[in-house]
């Protein structure tokens, strides 16, 4: 029998019917409506090798008569049309070719037509299912294909009660966790170039000798990023049960969702994007589905810390709330990054504001919970310990495994608020609570902290008196180098209080700096060996010089103290003339100027005295160094000065 299908399209109240003809000697008396497409087929055929055609035409002959044609309908039919066409070849015994891409259609259309053996020997059931068995599990590219094709709703739900799904996905979990060179393996993603068994790149049927990307570990990322999310999830669950370890687990669920997530390629290196682009773009999803995405992926990410990078975490954030995920969503992906905050860089932690009831540029509430998971999961310090945590002021002391990653966070912190700091809708309060949050003892410089309270003066200079104390309250002056204390010293917008406690500390380390000075050049002196006295006279050449530099700054700091202390007797002679023109009385000047002078130093919050800036004074003690240091210091240096070479000075106890 010569069977030929002729492809009729008509027009029926503005929707499309399609038809097809099966032209033979014989005229048509069925009709089977597949969707929109009618095939007019003979009865015969179908009735010998399907049960459920044999009982739709049974109905349907008896309720329209025997001489009218017979018309079925099949809705849902899994595959659709396109199914049912080799379906309808095969009842006519025309060879059927199977492959990975519509066996399993095939197989689930049988079953519902109930093609089995007892409507003929070696019906569609039979055949579907060997070639399954036998061709399909046995090839990682025949599984692949097979799981695509189950892509449909309709194909999806049967294919999963035939357990053919549950069987390609173990079938590539356990290959997974092989050497695909064992077996040779093309291993290559659909439509990519052949290759050898070996992994060379085939050309003109030549290998190349160059070796694939899938040799790598991680080679069947791309392969498996064509799978729809549903199989694509049971695969990942499948592949953990197998014992394949996170890290590639993790690295899959990041090469599927930049895959499908558009927001996540928006700042990635120009290597990985060009990347992309040679492997084609997927087709975009809606809304709702990269949202659904999004929060599947996020709940398959493995908990180790520093298997996600902090990169695609800070892009996965983003994209769940410009996608508008669920909250539990967003707080979880917080959590993790602020599991690993140590890791981040400053461009991860720039999180652009998109909602319209934040005015601010950056969303820093997003910023200051993050920094709150981290620092609950680093409280290795307490209040004892946090006491001595520096050793000269530049380097932790006691636990550097447990202080370094806090250290690289309090860093990371305070560039960030030099980058928010000039976003003028940024309130105080804001500010003060992220950059008081990191304890004291992770800064061992406050000069980061410095910038960004500077540039956030500068870009608010509307702030009162108060609201800037305030501020500047959160750094340490001690803790500020020598550059940033220059640079403080000569800062309009700092308070005045600030200014005279940068100025104190500055000469209180440029004086001690000397006195250490002075004590090595003598110990070099009297303790250099007979034939020495070269050598030991151009290193105390080197320390004189130092001590020259030494002094040239105090005497610039002691005349911007001078200058400064001018300021406050004027201020001090302003108010004791107001006082004594409201009260009438003769000596109230004197009486209002030291009362004056006594809130000056109240205000200021040291007690400064008045020979402290003068040129005379040479030496300042230091509470820190008095035992032993101190007194062999002053020894050393009162006896250089009894030799002619310095005045002697009586210090200030």
């Amino acid at each position: 029998m010569c069977l030929q299908f002729i492809h009729l399209g008509k027009y029926l109240n503005f929707l499309l019917f399609e038809a097809r003809l099966c032209t033979t000697s014989l005229p048509s008396d069925v009709v089977v409506e597949v969707g929109r497409m009618s095939f007019h087929l003979h009865k015969f055929p179908l009735l010998s090798r399907s049960g459920m055609i044999e009982r739709l035409i049974s109905e349907a002959s008896s309720s329209e008569g025997e001489e009218e044609k017979c018309a079925i309908s099949l809705s849902d039919f899994p595959g659709g049309p396109r199914t049912f066409e080799l379906i309808a070849k095969f009842c006519y015994e025309v060879k059927l070719e199977l492959t990975a891409s519509n066996v399993v259609p095939l197989r689930c259309a049988s079953e519902i037509l109930i093609m089995s053996e007892e409507y003929g020997e070696g019906n569609l059931i039979a055949k579907t299912e060997a070639f399954l068995n036998h061709a399909v599990l046995k090839s990682w590219r025949d599984s692949l294909r097979a799981l695509q094709s189950c892509g449909d709703e309709d194909i999806y739900c049967h294919a999963d009660e035939l357990n053919i799904i549950e069987r390609c996905i173990m079938s590539l979990a356990a290959k997974a966790t092989t050497d695909p060179n064992m077996f040779g393996w093309p291993l290559v993603e659909i439509g990519g170039p052949p290759q050898s068994p070996g992994g060379g790149v085939l050309w003109n049927g030549i290998s190349t000798g160059g070796r694939s990307r899938n040799s790598i570990s991680g080679w069947w990322y791309e392969d498996v990023s064509g799978l729809s999310l549903p199989i694509y999830v049971r695969l990942i669950t499948a592949m953990e049960a197998h014992g394949i370890g996170s890290e590639l687990i993790a690295g899959s669920l990041i090469s599927y969702a930049r895959k499908y997530l558009p927001g996540l390629n928006r700042h990635q290196d120009f290597v990985d994007l060009k990347t992309d682009l040679h492997s084609g773009l997927s087709p975009p999803l809606s809304g709702d589905a990269q949202k659904a995405l999004l929060e599947d992926i996020h709940r398959l990410l493995p908990v180790q810390k520093g298997l996600v990078p902090s990169k695609f975490l800070s892009g996965l954030l983003k994209t769940a709330i410009i996608l508008r995920a669920s909250p539990p969503c967003i707080s979880n992906i917080e959590k993790r990054i602020g599991s690993q905050l140590d890791m981040a860089t400053l461009e991860d932690l720039l999180i652009t504001t998109f909602s319209h009831s934040k005015e601010t540029l950056y969303d820093v509430d997003s910023l200051q919970r993050i920094l709150g998971h981290f620092l609950a999961s680093n409280q290795t310090t307490d209040g004892p310990r946090t006491s001595a945590c520096y050793e000269d002021e530049d380097h932790l002391i006691g636990s550097p495994a447990a202080l370094a990653p806090v250290a690289k966070v309090a860093k990371l912190i305070d560039g960030y608020l030099a980058e928010v700091a000039s976003d003028v809708n940024l309130k105080l309060p804001k500010f003060w609570a992220l950059a008081g949050a990191i304890p004291e003892y992770a800064r061992p410089h406050d000069d980061g902290l410095y910038r960004a309270i500077d540039i956030y003066l500068k870009s608010h200079p509307w702030l009162s008196d108060s609201e800037r104390e305030q501020l500047c309250r959160l750094m340490d002056c001690e803790k500020l180098s020598v550059e940033a204390r220059i640079h403080a010293a000569r800062n309009e917008r700092l308070p005045l209080r600030i200014i005279v406690q940068v100025l104190f500390f500055e000469q209180l380390q440029l004086r001690i700096s000397i006195a250490g000075c002075l004590l090595v050049s003598d110990n070099v002196e009297t303790g250099a060996p007979e034939g020495g006295w070269a050598t030991a006279v151009r290193e105390n050449q080197v320390l004189r010089v130092g001590m020259d530099s030494m002094k040239v700054r105090v005497s610039e700091i002691e005349k911007e103290c001078e200058s400064m202390k001018q300021e406050i007797e004027k201020l001090g002679k302003v108010k004791s003339d107001n006082d004594e023109s409201n009260a009438g009385i003769g000596n109230a000047a004197s009486t209002g100027s030291g009362r004056t002078r006594g809130k000056m130093k109240r205000r200021f919050g040291i007690n400064v005295k008045s020979q402290m800036c003068s040129a005379e004074e040479e030496w300042v003690y230091d509470e820190r160094q008095s035992k032993g240091f101190s007194g062999k210091v002053e020894k050393k240096v009162n006896h250089k000065r009894e030799g002619g070479r310095l005045p002697r000075l009586s210090p200030e106890r």
